[in-house]
């Protein structure tokens, strides 16, 4: 389930998700019992707008999400954004089942220094009711989430840069399972299998694994596409867009499989492999049932084949529309290619769907 760190009222939103090389944009609506993709946009960032999650530029952010509601051809003002990672503090605590929420919520309040080893004016809080303790009947399961008011009003800034309203600061790993139930063959077994979802984004590459659809952990690496692109870059004496084409369109020398490629998939494995054999350590669970790439870099050529053999499980790219139907204005193809990138943005935009 989500948490909010502030809401809006709109019944539908814009999931924004604002990466560290790009803004990506995603509508959808409800048509009977089935979503339907009303539109999207993927636009760049200039350089280092965002680093290690933080929104350094809030202007240049802005303006590529003007451009990309442009594109989109959106009206739709409120939005849905996400933080997570480091960012983010999140505990489940156990409080009286016959509180109201506004008793629960002063008595967070009140005890909130015991979870959040920061100062509380410089903090943004909420929480959710996940529903009775198994252990204790008569106490809830409370989900406490917790970030610095920097990194929410930094967002905030940067959707309003845009022209939109910020509705919603969510979590992303909660995006995450929203979407992770519509991608296909698993909707079905979703509640059964345990999934490592991997983001391979530009800078980092987030893995975040879900058990009975629930995110159960979650870990970044500083590693990305992005060092991928710097190497073509050098050894081929291109420029970096020239470089970031290539890797995506191909046309490279015979030699970059070997000389690069091969490479960087196996320390994608390798990154992979200790993040995975730390989660085993510290969990009841020791296999994976299967791995969903998504990012930017899911796509990569040969990157699911090399982790299916090195985790042992096996591994699809991410396609959360496949089951979704699409507005007159959306291009099919488009959409397709850009579909392991907006894994995170639809589950934004699900919020209130869902």
């Amino acid at each position: 389930m989500a948490v909010a760190l502030f809401n809006g009222i709109s019944k539908t939103l814009l999931g924004l998700d604002i990466g560290a090389s790009s803004v990506k944009l995603l509508e959808l609506s409800r048509k009977g019992d089935r979503q339907r993709v009303e539109s999207h946009a993927v636009e760049p960032l200039p350089p280092n707008a965002v680093a290690d999650r933080n929104v350094n530029d809030v202007e240049g952010v802005g303006e590529a999400i003007r451009r990309a509601r442009r594109r989109a051809g959106s009206r739709t003002k409120q939005a849905v954004v996400a933080v997570a990672g480091p960012a983010v503090i999140a505990k489940t605590i156990e409080l009286e089942a016959a509180m109201s929420d506004l008793d629960m919520e002063r008595r967070i309040a009140a005890e909130a220094d015991r979870y959040i080893p920061y100062p509380l004016d410089e903090v943004a809080m909420d929480f959710e009711v996940q529903g009775l303790s198994e252990r204790s009947p008569d106490k809830a399961e409370v989900l406490l989430a917790a970030c610095r008011k920097e990194h929410v009003d930094s967002r905030a800034a940067a959707l309003r840069a845009g022209g939109l309203k910020p509705a919603v600061v969510d979590l992303e790993q909660h995006a995450l399972e929203r979407a992770f139930a519509l991608l296909k063959p698993l909707a079905r077994q979703a509640d059964e299998w345990v999934a490592a979802v991997v983001d391979l984004g530009a800078t980092i590459t987030g893995l975040c694994v879900l058990a009975d659809g629930q995110a159960v952990f979650a870990q970044e690496q500083l590693f990305g596409g992005r060092q991928l692109t710097e190497a073509i870059q050098r050894r081929y004496s291109l420029s970096f867009e020239e470089a970031e084409l290539a890797k995506k369109e191909g046309g490279l020398p015979e030699n970059y499989q070997e000389t690069l490629l091969g490479p960087f998939q196996e320390a994608a494995l390798q990154q992979l492999s200790r993040s995975l054999a730390f989660f085993f350590s510290t969990s009841r669970y020791n296999e994976l049932d299967c791995v969903v790439l998504a990012g930017g870099g899911a796509a990569l050529t040969g990157l699911a084949d090399v982790l299916k053999e090195g985790l042992g499980a096996p591994a699809l790219i991410a396609d959360p529309f496949a089951d979704m139907e699409l507005a007159r204005e959306v291009d099919p193809q488009a959409l397709a290619a850009d579909a392991p990138s907006l894994l995170t943005c639809c589950g934004l935009a699900l919020r209130r769907l869902a």
